[in-house]
């Protein structure tokens, strides 16, 4: 039985459609990889109908919106953020402000994301959006994967293309009037095609894996009877305390009897020599 692909959302916000059109070349690039399924949606609203009136913003793409107890059934996310002053919409991070049970429970922890952008301008923040982007991404543990230079259309100075290291992107004009160049889209389409490709593989391999990957520890062998243990060691003796002793004297019937025959010879031997002398 094949295993099911992993899920990629892609999640956007799009106020005049820019957003929308790249998330469409995303979702091309995703597919044409394989080995994912996609699913697009869009966060919900939160500017009145009479502002979005004034502001002269066309009728939302035709997605379903989403929210965030549904973050859990994905793998892997796609999000298209509009840049308001270097940084994310409102919309979008009223959308994450509603997370904090997922956050709670690291119900997002370990899934891939990656971003795509809209600005009006080459300088209207589209690497910042990215930057502090990533602070919400890290709070719940999720994996990064940037853009990089896959595509040649980043490197190409002929003419404005929006889009950098960080995600793919497009530059709406100060009017909004400029839509996305067939050389943003087709960065888009690079950036969602190894983005699934990194998805695919990588769920690929945690599938094949076995249940647990964890070495049990093993008991050590029981010591054998011919196993000669040495012997333990013994307490040092103790030197036995010294007595004094006497000093040895000669035996009794050696020195005091050859003192005595000294002793006793010399007057003799005198008188014998004076008796001959006088004689």
């Amino acid at each position: 039985m094949s295993t099911p692909k992993p899920k990629v959302f892609i999640i956007l916000y799009s106020l005049y459609g820019h957003v929308y059109k790249m998330a469409e070349a995303v979702k091309e690039g995703l597919e044409s990889a394989g080995g994912v399924e996609v699913s697009i949606y869009q966060v919900a609203e939160t500017l009145s109908a009479e502002v979005l009136e004034k502001m002269h913003a066309p009728p939302k793409p035709d997605i379903p919106v989403i929210t965030p107890d549904k973050l859990p059934e994905a793998d892997a996310f796609f999000f298209g953020i509009p840049t308001r002053y270097g940084s994310m919409p409102g919309q979008v991070q009223a959308f994450w402000d509603a997370t904090g049970s997922l956050w709670m429970s690291g119900a997002l922890r370990n899934k891939f994301a990656s971003v795509f952008f809209s600005t009006a301008g080459q300088h209207g923040g589209q690497e910042t959006t990215a930057l502090t982007f990533m602070t919400t991404l890290v709070h719940h543990g999720m994996i990064f994967v940037p853009n990089g230079f896959a595509s040649p259309h980043l490197s190409d100075n002929s003419e404005i293309v929006g889009g950098s290291a960080w995600g793919a992107g497009t530059l709406a004009g100060p009017d909004g009037s400029r839509q996305p160049t067939a050389k943003e889209l087709e960065v888009a389409r690079s950036q969602g095609q190894n983005f699934a490709q990194i998805v695919a593989k990588f769920h690929e391999t945690a599938q094949s894996q076995p249940a647990s990957t964890n070495p049990q520890p093993t008991a050590a062998p029981p010591p054998t009877s011919t196993s000669t243990q040495p012997p333990a060691p013994q307490p040092a003796a103790q030197p036995a305390p010294s007595t004094p002793t006497a000093s040895p004297s000669a035996p009794v019937s050696e020195a005091p009897s050859s003192v005595a025959d000294s002793s006793t010879s010399q007057p003799n031997k005198r008188k014998s020599f004076l008796k001959k002398l006088f004689s």
